[in-house]
C-alpha cells in the first residue's frame, strides 16, 4: 500500500514515515501544498494524509483540487485542536476522515487501516445501477444524476448512499454505520453520520426537512425507502 504524507512538520514527518514504513507502506512525502498535490495527481496512491495549514497551498485546498479533478482515493485530513470549522469543510470538500493534533500514533494507524479497509468497499457485483425517484445511480462510474443533472457528491457521501440502498428497507444503526461505511466503531458523541446524511439530503431530497428517501427512525438510526 501506498501512502502520500503531505505535512510540513519535518519532526513529525520523520515520525510518521518511519513508523509507516515499519508497517509495510510506502510512504511519499511533500513539504507544501503545490508539491503534494503535483505529487498526488501525477502518481496513484491508497491514502492521502493531509495537513491542513500547509505552505504555498492549504490542505483544504489541495482536497478541493484533487476531488475536482476526479481523484477519489481517500484523504484523511489532520487538523489544529479546536478548529472545527476546518473539520467541516474538510468533509465537506471530499475528505474521508480526519485527526486532531495532536494525536497517538496508535489512532493514526488505525484510522489508516480502516480508510484503506472501506476504500475496497464495493457494491455487489450484480447492482450497476439503480434508480429512485428522480435520482439515477451509476455504481461501476460513481455517478449520480437528479432530474438528469450530475450531483457533486464527496467520496465518503457516495458509500454512505451506497451502503444505505443495499440495506434499503433495513433499521441501520449509527455505529452500524460507522463501523461499515467509515471503518471505525462509533463514539459516543460523534455526529459524524447525522452531518454526512444530512448533507445527502440537501442533494436527493426534495425536501430536506421531511425526507422521503433517508428517513430517521427516532431513538434507533436511519432506514432507506425507496
Amino acid at each position: 500500500m501506498k501512502i502520500l504524507l503531505i505535512e510540513d512538520e519535518a519532526g513529525l514527518v520523520f515520525t510518521l514515515t518511519d513508523r509507516l514504513i515499519s508497517e509495510g507502506y510506502k510512504v511519499s512525502s511533500a513539504r507544501d501544498g503545490e508539491a503534494g498535490l503535483n505529487l498526488a495527481l501525477n502518481t496513484s496512491f491508497d491514502l492521502i494524509i493531509l495537513d491542513i495549514m500547509l505552505p504555498k497551498k492549504s490542505g483544504l485546498d489541495v482536497c478541493r483540487e484533487l476531488r475536482a479533478k476526479g481523484i477519489i482515493t481517500p484523504i484523511l485530513m489532520l487538523t489544529a485542536k479546536g478548529e472545527t470549522t476546518d473539520k467541516v469543510v474538510g468533509l465537506k470538500l471530499g475528505a474521508d476522515d480526519y485527526l486532531t493534533k495532536p494525536f497517538e500514533v496508535i489512532e493514526l494507524m488505525a484510522r489508516i487501516e480502516a480508510l484503506l479497509r472501506r476504500s475496497k468497499f464495493t457494491v455487489s457485483n450484480t447492482l450497476e445501477t439503480f434508480t429512485f425517484g428522480e435520482i439515477e445511480i451509476d455504481f461501476k462510474r460513481a455517478e449520480v444524476k437528479k432530474n438528469n443533472e450530475f450531483l457533486d457528491l464527496s467520496a465518503m457521501e457516495f458509500k454512505l448512499l451506497q451502503y444505505f440502498i443495499e440495506h434499503r428497507g433495513e433499521l441501520l444503526k449509527r455505529d452500524e454505520l460507522l463501523d461499515e461505511v467509515w471503518g471505525y466503531d462509533a463514539m459516543p458523541t460523534t455526529r459524524t453520520v447525522d452531518v454526512h446524511i444530512a448533507w445527502l439530503r440537501q442533494k436527493l431530497e426534495d425536501n430536506p426537512r421531511y425526507p422521503q428517501y433517508i428517513q430517521t427512525v427516532h431513538g434507533f438510526g436511519y432506514k432507506f425507502t425507496a
